[in-house]
């Protein structure tokens, strides 16, 4: 049996697919990466108007500090380029991280968890994926989770397969905010967050849960516990061939159904891609999440939907993507919204 983090970890949770490497020196690395684009984009119900999709700009640095350990850091933050104003910046990532290949990976600050490892696979076209995830996923640690300390390691079984792992933490937070007259306006205050993944790969599949839970005080007063138990599988590598994900999580005080918090949810996604040989990729995405506001009422679709996608590399760094998005949700005569955009990415 071989013991191995996984494999590299860092470019991995760099999120960086090319990067700019300006220095390489004596075991030292400095490199920019990010990507910017723009879409053209509109609805059923809305006007037509240009967009973005997560455009961002990072900072990445390693330093091999010997006997097997390679410290790393970054930065990377929201580029606004469409609206200009103060707030061009916004922070996605800021972490420092320590690896080893046989101890494993630890990384402390605002970072990729290790709930998105398993929940991510579906979370892959440019245009539309898998929204339900980022419901307060900062606070909460289904994605880019806020002030968080963890730790992930691995197992290789050769032909029989790998098998990895991870734990996170997140400490007390308060972010409530109150009025002139020192009332509760909105915001929530947590308590101490936890949460732990494993995934196992043989041949080309990967079989994946993830449990998340912690305390937190809404409306000032009311204490809740937000819980999330998901699993995940897929087959393949996206924008290699083919490529299929799904995911189903059973949640509590985790998903929204617009602004109201859902005191039981479930949700579902699932993914089905094929990248041809001239790197078009086409792609059917399909999203539900239904749940209930109060223990005792009826569980309500929140949202579902159902994407066309199209992706095309006219170079490595250069992908061109179409997307159309038909709104399912007409229950209790909800107003549906279709949704379309057509766009541009350039990696740097």
């Amino acid at each position: 049996m071989k013991k191995t983090i996984l494999a590299a970890a860092i470019a991995t949770l760099s999120t960086s697919v090319y990067a700019v490497e300006l220095y390489n020196q004596e075991g030292t690395t400095f490199s920019i990466g990010g990507h910017v684009s723009a879409n053209l984009n509109g609805s059923e119900q809305g006007d037509t108007d240009v967009g973005t999709n997560s455009p961002r700009i990072n900072f990445n640095a390693t330093q091999d500090l010997g006997n097997g350990f390679t410290a790393d850091a970054k930065g990377e933050w929201a580029l606004n380029y469409l609206d200009g104003g103060d707030n061009a910046f916004t922070t996605r990532l800021g972490y420092v991280g320590l690896t080893h290949d046989e101890l494993g990976r630890a990384v402390v600050g605002t970072q990729w968890a290790p709930y998105y490892d398993v929940a991510g696979v579906a979370d892959m076209p440019i245009a539309y994926a898998n929204d339900f995830i980022y419901d307060n996923h900062g606070a909460l640690g289904t994605g880019r989770a806020d002030k968080m300390i963890s730790y992930r390691n691995g197992f290789e079984f050769g032909e029989a397969g790998a098998f990895n792992f991870g734990l996170g933490w997140q400490g007390a937070n308060d972010e409530r905010e109150y009025d002139e007259s020192e009332a509760y306006k909105s915001g929530y205050k947590y308590d101490d967050r936890i949460q732990a993944a494993v995934s196992y790969s043989i041949a080309g599949f990967s079989l994946g849960y993830t449990y998340n839970t912690g305390d937190f005080t809404a409306l000032g007063v009311t204490k809740r516990t937000a819980e999330s138990h998901l699993v995940s599988v897929k087959y393949g590598t996206y924008g290699k061939g083919l490529y299929l994900a799904g995911v189903y999580a059973d949640n509590e005080n985790m998903n929204y159904d617009g602004s109201t918090l859902l005191a039981d949810s479930n949700a579902y996604e699932a993914l089905a891609s094929y990248a041809l040989d001239n790197s078009l990729n086409l792609i059917v995405n399909y999203e539900m999440v239904e749940g209930k506001q109060f223990a005792n009422s009826q569980k309500e679709t929140a949202r579902e939907e159902l994407a066309l996608q199209a992706e095309y590399n006219f170079t490595p760094k250069f992908v061109g993507y179409t997307a159309y998005q038909f709104d399912l949700n007409d229950a209790n005569n909800n107003q549906t919204d279709d949704k379309w955009l057509i766009g541009a990415r350039y990696y740097l």
